[in-house]
């Protein structure tokens, strides 16, 4: 498979042949769906939290005696059968969402979302991404040359592109990565892929070779 690559200008100025491995792949949408769904829960972090009854503060006297009162036992106000009291089965902040996925399963998915990309024309090859100023106002000059729609897209920068990654953070529908750490959740969150000639070496480097 072949694609086109750009100039800042947005200028067509060669075709490159995509590596297959990468960019000619099938796969179920089932894989990709547990593959992002694992990545989402691995970032998730627990926040809702309540105290038990051994966090909840005061509750150290009993309140009344045990026998005589007429009234039923209880050894600390803070039980949760009290107002103010701990909590049951509350959500709590030490909850693990973390799942577990193979390396081949997590390369395999990321290998098919690529390879859309490519044949739906969603991949944007630049010959570089080396911008003449280093001011945001550049980046989205450059940005409206390319082939976009305006949609938007995720570039992925490699280590000589890497000071783009301030100039972006300012815009609304852009998002930088390396392209040495390419997921699919980001892949899937924007339309476009926006890569250097540099940038695709890097990923063919880190992910065009057979997991073991």
């Amino acid at each position: 498979m072949k694609t086109a690559v750009y100039n800042l200008k947005g200028e067509k100025v060669e075709e490159l042949e995509l590596n297959p491995f990468l960019f000619e792949v099938t796969g179920k949408t089932s894989l990709i769906h547990q593959v992002m769904t694992a990545q989402m829960n691995n970032a998730r972090k627990a926040i809702a939290h309540t105290k038990d009854r051994s966090e909840v503060r005061g509750g150290g006297k009993k309140p009344w005696k045990q026998k005589g009162t007429g009234r039923a036992r209880h050894g600390s106000s803070r039980s949760p059968l009290w107002i103010g009291g701990g909590v049951t089965f509350g959500p709590r902040n030490d909850r693990n969402f973390s799942e577990k996925v193979n390396k081949k399963m997590k390369n395999l998915a990321l290998r098919v979302v690529l390879s859309d990309k490519a044949k739906e024309g969603l991949l944007v090859v630049v010959d570089s991404l080396k911008l003449a100023e280093q001011k945001t106002k550049k980046a989205v000059e450059v940005l409206k040359n390319l082939p976009l729609k305006e949609q938007k897209a995720v570039i992925a920068l490699s280590r000589e592109d890497d000071k783009l990654v301030k100039l972006v953070k300012n815009l609304k529908n852009v998002y930088a990565l390396g392209a040495n750490s390419l997921n699919i959740v980001d892949l899937l969150k924007y339309k476009y892929l926006v890569i250097s000639k540099e940038g695709l070496k890097e990923v063919e480097k880190v992910y065009g070779q057979k997991v073991k």
